[in-house]
């Protein structure tokens, strides 16, 4: 199973734009709300410079990297938590990702409706933030409601979770969100900001997403969706040149997938035999037991140790899993 990341952010952002640079399945990207009802969904490639290197070093006949999935979801608008905008549909995808990338407006363009009228980042960004608290909130309160009818029983465990509800309610209503007591709250998932931006860059519209990401203590990627999106109907050679021209090393598009990526504290192991070598993501602080069961249940179930490459000694099952790991495992069939 991949990991995977919502595009949200008003209509008109550049969510579907993005998409298409990232992806190869085409979103409709037009200059009006809701022009995406269902969310496209995208598998893309996380660039590895190392898969090519063990590619060669094992002889592999082919290289296979580790994927992630990214879902275009429709544009949020004030009043989403109360159903504008389709909005309680549109949250509802939210809810089945692992995280969230924000898609923030930077470039003007008059051909291009703004939904508030105006570049505003930082009104941007509150907007849907209050929309994600506002629909937290309603699902605490749901869930408050239950817990305190529950709790005249006096049960210890129903009254704490009374109390830790309470302390969640009054967090979202003043515009702090955490999980809590199994709950999956939007608020809680991991947020990566995409400043879309024009060929000018937009620094002084990116500088004020930068200082909300710094206090979120997450990062700001700034990205030319409409660049990008143009790159990628380019050959290989020919975006090569481009980027060269731009004084680019890398496209926005592959450093915002490497940003994402990081984003969920993900790691990358490899495997390789003379048939293909292989990426897979894993979560840093996961065990070689738990890099078998990515690579089949079989090889989990039947785990006896794992050699890594440049490591004299085998290892077992606990041993925790590192970033770039060449693994070969052995196990009972």
């Amino acid at each position: 199973m991949s990991f995977s990341f919502g595009i949200i952010g008003l209509p008109n952002v550049g969510k579907s734009t993005l998409f298409n640079a990232l992806s190869s399945a085409h979103a409709e990207a037009s200059n009006y709300p809701f022009c995406t009802i269902d969310p496209n969904v995208g598998v893309v490639e996380v660039p590895d410079e190392r898969l090519e290197k063990i590619q060669k070093e094992a002889g592999s006949a082919k290289a296979v990297p580790t994927i992630i999935e990214f879902h275009d979801i429709a544009g949020l608008v004030k009043g989403a938590s109360k159903g504008e905008g389709l909005g309680n549909q549109f949250l509802g995808h939210i809810r089945n990702v692992d995280a969230i990338i924000h898609v923030v407006r930077c470039f003007p363009d008059p051909n291009v409706i703004h939904v508030s009228g105006k570049v505003d980042p930082k009104a941007d960004i509150e907007i849907i933030q209050a929309e994600l608290a506002l629909a937290d909130l309603a699902t605490v309160e749901k869930q408050l409601e239950r817990a305190k009818t529950a709790a005249k029983g006096g049960d210890k465990k129903i009254l704490r979770e009374v109390e830790e509800l309470e302390k969640l309610k009054d967090g979202l209503e003043k515009g702090i969100g955490y999980g809590g007591w199994g709950l999956d709250l939007l608020t809680s998932k991991p947020v990566l900001y995409l400043a879309n931006v024009d060929e000018s860059g937009n620094k002084d519209q990116v500088a004020i997403i930068e200082e909300i990401a710094k206090k979120e203590n997450t990062k700001v990627v700034a990205v030319c969706a409409k660049l990008e999106a143009e790159v990628k109907e380019l050959s290989s050679d020919e975006a090569k040149e481009f980027l060269k021209e731009i004084g680019s090393a890398e496209s926005g598009v592959r450093k915002f997938i490497k940003a994402s990526y990081k984003l969920l504290d993900l790691i990358t192991f490899f495997t390789a035999n003379k048939k293909e070598c292989r990426a897979w993501t894993l979560k840093r602080g996961l065990t070689a037991y738990d890099a078998a069961g990515k690579v089949h249940t079989d090889m989990q179930r039947g785990f006896i140790s794992a050699e890594v490459a440049g490591n004299p000694k085998t290892v077992g099952r606990d041993y925790i899993v590192q970033d770039g790991d060449l693994l070969l495992f052995r196990f009972n069939v």
